[in-house]
């Protein structure tokens, strides 16, 4: 699906990455995390086409997405952070732009905007931010496209919305699309991503599923000091420790993703010397 071999983006003299190597497959949900000014969103642009790297090999569905063809641009949707929308009724807006996108169904955009408790007869305009977010999520997802790429789609939502845009998303899934969700809100991506890609200044510091770092890691909650002394990383809570350690025992463990950023961020070269052993 995407194949990015020794890609280096910048603005200007400013190189936000440099020789970056990732791969992303169709039949996955990605998680692309990492602290703000990390590259995250240049990366999910040059990946659509909107900004050109400065060297290296970018190859998205087997097109150059700087060459933004056609046959590419209606395969591909990418809903960015910020956005401006214009001054249409929903039902207008679907009527224009889902020409564009020929497996559009309009069927499932209904179905979506239902689901949000949003009437496709609204005004965008007069659509709160969080709303106007989720009209674009509805719309991206009925486009079905083979890769959606979505920028921190749950700022803006509150609670009870960014469980309503994971479920959505979730269940929009199949395995002939690939989706990458940037975040910097580790928690906001918990029950949704199949494979965690995890980058800072650095690039790229993890890149597993979450079912080998289930097989290999254990994320527990103890009041035994003594577990301290085996546990990869740790942090203090109410009367005992967050630990991630190895997975000893083969048991399957809930993955706490906020815990796995941290450990990660805090140790990388550990953390990446157990999945390459």
């Amino acid at each position: 699906m995407v194949r990015i071999e020794n890609l280096t983006c910048g603005y200007g003299k400013k190189i936000v990455f440099r020789d970056l190597n990732l791969n992303f497959r169709n039949g996955t949900i990605y998680g692309l995390l990492g602290k703000n000014g990390t590259g995250k969103t240049t990366l999910l642009n040059t990946i659509a086409g909107l900004r050109f790297p400065e060297s290296g090999r970018l190859e998205v569905m087997k097109y150059a997405p700087s060459k933004r063809q056609p046959t590419f641009l209606e395969d591909i949707f990418f809903i960015p952070e910020e956005f401006q929308l214009p001054p249409l009724s929903i039902a207008q807006y679907q009527r224009y732009y889902s020409t564009f996108y020929p497996k559009f169904n309009s069927y499932e955009f209904n179905d979506y905007l239902k689901l949000f408790e949003i009437s496709i007869g609204d005004k965008l305009q007069e659509l709160s931010y969080g709303q106007r977010k989720k009209v674009l999520v509805s719309f991206g997802l009925a486009a079905n496209t083979s890769l959606l790429l979505l920028d921190e789609p749950t700022n803006g939502l509150d609670i009870m919305g960014k469980s309503q845009v994971r479920k959505i998303i979730a269940g929009a899934f199949t395995d002939q699309k690939c989706i990458i969700v940037s975040s910097h809100q580790v928690k906001d991506l918990e029950n949704l991503i199949d494979h965690i890609v995890i980058i800072d200044e650095t690039g790229v510091i993890l890149n597993q599923s979450l079912a080998d770092i289930g097989e290999k890691l254990s994320f527990k909650i103890s009041f035994d000091p003594g577990d301290l002394e085996w546990s990869i990383y740790h942090e203090p809570i109410l009367r005992g420790h967050a630990i991630v350690a190895m997975n000893t025992d083969g048991i399957e463990n809930k993955i706490d993703l906020e815990l796995l950023y941290k450990a990660t961020v805090s140790k990388p070269k550990l953390l990446n010397s157990i999945f390459n052993d």
